[in-house]
């Protein structure tokens, strides 16, 4: 449908606890086009609806060069020991810090026709469901982030151009 702008840290809707999709309409069906014309550029992993204005419970991939969404996501596994991962995220541009994230997740949603779809993954795609989920659970990376890196990250956006 559309490319949308991507809310940066400060605005609230990003600290929003999602709602869970009830009933799949054209809305719903609107806002996945959205989330994947918007997560489709290059350097693009992941979207998450509070990223483009919405609390639905939705989120887009970019993995591999494959396009994907979930409804109603929610993590059912993480496994292996936390490892320091580099991350960003487009709300918080330019930014880019170490955040413990397990290597291996499971996340269970459902698609347009409210069928169950079950997502593993590993590496890059484990980090990007975490990190979605986190989204829609209000949570931005920073939040994951150690006292005195959090610190510093807040310096760096207090001096952006873009804050």
């Amino acid at each position: 449908m559309a490319v949308r702008e991507i809310r940066l840290f400060g605005d609230p809707v990003l600290r929003t606890v999602c709602a869970p999709i009830e009933v799949i309409d054209e809305g719903v069906r609107a806002l996945v086009d959205d989330l994947c014309d918007t997560v489709a550029f290059e350097g693009r992993a992941g979207l998450a609806a509070t990223q483009i204005g919405h609390t639905q419970r939705a989120f887009s991939l970019h993995i591999d060069g494959q396009i994907s969404y979930l409804l109603n996501p929610e993590i059912i596994e993480l496994s292996g020991e936390p490892v320091p991962t580099g991350e960003g995220c487009l709300s918080v541009p330019e930014l880019w810090f170490e955040v413990m994230r397990y290597p291996k997740a499971v996340v269970r949603g459902i698609n347009l026709n409210e069928e169950p779809v079950v997502i593993e993954g590993e590496g890059l795609l484990a980090q990007a469901l975490q990190h979605e989920c986190d989204h829609l659970d209000g949570k931005l990376y920073l939040n994951r982030l150690e006292r005195s890196a959090r610190g510093e990250a807040m310096r760096m956006i207090r001096a952006s151009h873009w804050f």
